[in-house]
């Protein structure tokens, strides 16, 4: 690897060192059903994002919510001794695009045939810290 590569690799190792993320891949739901919850928590925090998430009647909330749990527990694993609660995790992030598009055909008058498009989606969750704690590294 060049001497360039390897020092933007390094910084952004250092970069990803505070942050956790979680991915849910292949969510049998269409993007545009998803985003629509994904807006109500980006830039909250994460406690409050819970609330939210537990009381949306939307399929997309409880999803959702089992990925930003993945997401604080991630960030648990590289902050070994810190509580969530007390270090201001936000959601830094949510990014959802689309996924694999099953094509399947439905029956329509005349003989014709319609196509009917069953969407699923892929969702990033970025959970980062407010308050930047330095850890000591030995």
């Amino acid at each position: 690897m060049g001497a360039r590569k390897h020092i933007s690799a390094e910084k952004k190792k250092l970069e990803m060192k505070d942050v956790s993320f979680a991915k849910l891949n292949n969510c049998p739901t269409s993007p545009r059903k998803m985003r629509l919850v994904t807006q109500l928590i980006s830039g909250k925090d994460v406690v409050t994002a819970f609330g939210i998430l537990k009381h949306t009647p939307k399929e997309a909330g409880a999803r959702l919510y089992k990925l930003l749990l993945s997401a604080v527990n991630n960030w648990q694993a590289k902050n070994e001794g810190v509580r969530y609660e007390d270090s201001n995790l936000f959601v830094k992030e949510v990014q959802v695009d689309a996924g694999r598009m099953l094509k399947r055909i439905s029956t329509a008058p005349q003989g014709r045939a319609h196509r009917i498009r069953k969407r699923s989606n892929h969702v990033t969750l970025v959970v980062d810290s407010r308050t930047k704690t330095k850890v000591n590294e030995e």
